[in-house]
């Protein structure tokens, strides 16, 4: 048995609705679309065992497998026609469901267009799907993966109504691992799927989670042996550094500030840019957080997206607004000469957070120091009124973080595109998003260009936001647990190859 710990009670085990890290990192486990994320992070077969693509890149044919759901029903193409249009279907009101608008239709009927018999998938027969997209996607095999894209049972759907997805036992899995116990607020356990396909791959027989909602308690876990793995947050670094089961990862989460582009004073591109290259980023990484982040003069994460080239994306754009005081001063100079100020306050928004308490205080410090004539007031919210505020751009800078959710620069940087929570817009890039979505799909290498040129446009040339650092995960993990892999995107973790050696 693997003992683990999460921080947050699991939203839903319904795969339509679920979009928080916790929950769609278990359905991970549990669950399995036509790929799944191997130990490479990259899509290997799942429910499907094949495919064959049309000329033009459109059409999908997946080859199902002899598969089963957990009570023993057979896993059809059926059931991944159900789940897709039920996903996409405005009545669901799925918060994820913006993840499959590549598919044909998706995000007419998502936005009440089209009626959702006009989605572009089709069961031909059991053991065959067929799926239509509106254009090319290069990463549609790692979108398939994802939990909306994981078939559901729609037999058990009707027979559990408004129970679907909130109890361990109103819900059927088709993933390695299925859930025996679910005690909310408290913890939950894994199984081994008996009539999963590829049990043979499967060591553990079982998972249990406890639920600690601080840092310390799941510690405490950990010291007295309970639980075989725990996250560190920084202030524990330092304790366990030095321990033979100390590791590091990096992840492909961005840590990045959101400027307000309508501000009176953050519409000036001068200022945008004395901010970002106005605070040591080195700072916050080695000394505030000292877990494996590295400072970012990007937006696309490092060891996520490779080109035609094979290069790693950021090897192709290099690095932007790199820190330096001197220059930032003069651009704050300037910035106020312009809106002919001396003296400017601005907000600064964190959710309520340890890290971000420290983090906004260091932020506050730096700027303070480095641009003459600045205050920053720091304003703590909970998170969902942090990020309505953002919704509404009531804010002036917010502390921000993104996930990618396929190995493709485009999970960073369509985020961008005019109509956003930033108020950016800019009709050049605009225009390099929408080419490399559509007609750049047909030419690797100047897609590639566009997005790159993209990146720069957003950073270099405007300063739309202010990138910090790239998150690294500090954790202790006992000697004896094997094979738990980390992925960079999508979800954190998978336990379909893990096992216990003691």
């Amino acid at each position: 048995m693997l003992r683990l710990v999460e921080t947050s009670e699991l939203s839903s085990m319904d795969s339509s609705l679920v979009e928080d890290s916790t929950t769609l990192s278990v359905l991970n486990n549990v669950m399995e679309g036509l790929y799944r994320q191997g130990k490479d992070s990259q899509p290997v077969p799942g429910i499907a065992k094949s495919y064959t693509v049309s000329k033009d890149r459109k059409t999908y044919l997946f080859k199902l497998r002899d598969a089963k759901w957990s009570n023993g029903d057979p896993v059809t193409a059926h059931d991944f026609e159900y789940a897709w249009k039920r996903t996409l279907d405005p009545t669901t009101a799925s918060e994820y469901a913006y993840i499959m608008y590549d598919v044909k239709n998706a995000k007419k009927i998502n936005e009440k267009q089209l009626p959702v018999d006009q989605l572009g998938i089709k069961a031909i027969d059991d053991h065959t799907l067929e799926v239509q997209l509106d254009n090319p996607v290069p990463y549609f095999l790692s979108l398939t993966t994802l939990a909306p894209f994981m078939p559901i049972n729609e037999k058990v759907v009707k027979e559990q109504g408004k129970k679907y997805g909130l109890e361990a036992n109103t819900v059927v899995y088709d993933g390695p691992f299925k859930m025996s116990e679910w005690k909310h607020e408290q913890s939950f356990k894994l199984e081994k799927n008996t009539e999963y396909w590829d049990k043979k791959k499967v060591k553990l027989d079982e998972i249990k989670f406890n639920i600690a909602k601080d840092n310390s308690t799941a510690i405490n876990l950990y010291e007295t042996g309970a639980i075989d793995r725990v996250s560190l947050t920084a202030e524990y670094v330092d304790k366990y550094k030095d321990d033979k089961e100390f590791k590091t990862a990096q992840e492909g989460r961005l840590i990045y500030l959101k400027l307000n582009n309508q501000n009176p004073i953050l519409k000036n591109v001068n200022a945008r840019k004395a901010i970002d290259m106005g605070y040591d980023k080195k700072g916050i990484t080695d000394v505030l957080l000292n877990n494996g982040s590295t400072p970012a003069y990007y937006f696309v994460a490092r060891h996520l997206a490779y080109g035609p080239d094979g290069k790693d994306f950021n090897d192709t754009t290099g690095d932007f607004n790199k820190t330096n005081i001197a220059m930032a001063k003069e651009y704050w100079e300037k910035a106020k000469q312009e809106l002919g100020k001396q003296s400017v306050a601005l907000e600064f928004l964190i959710a309520e957070d340890d890290n971000n308490k420290k983090i906004s205080q260091y932020m506050k410090y730096e700027l303070e120091k480095n641009l003459p004539g600045l205050t920053v007031n720091i304003k703590m919210q909970p998170a969902q009124t942090k990020f309505a505020m953002e919704d509404k751009l009531q804010y002036d800078i917010s502390l921000a973080g993104w996930g990618p959710d396929y190995p493709d620069p485009m999970t960073f940087l369509d985020k961008w595109v005019t109509n956003n929570n930033i108020a950016y817009s800019n009709p050049k890039y605009d225009e390099l998003i929408t080419k490399a979505k559509t007609t750049l799909l047909q030419d690797p290498k100047e897609r590639w260009k566009a997005l790159a040129d993209a990146e720069e446009q957003l950073l270099g040339k405007d300063a739309a936001i202010s990138p910090m650092y790239q998150n690294g995960v500090a954790y202790l993990e006992k000697s004896y647990v094997k094979n738990v892999y980390n992925h960079p995107y999508g979800v954190k973790n998978s336990y379909k190859w893990a096992y216990i050696k003691k």
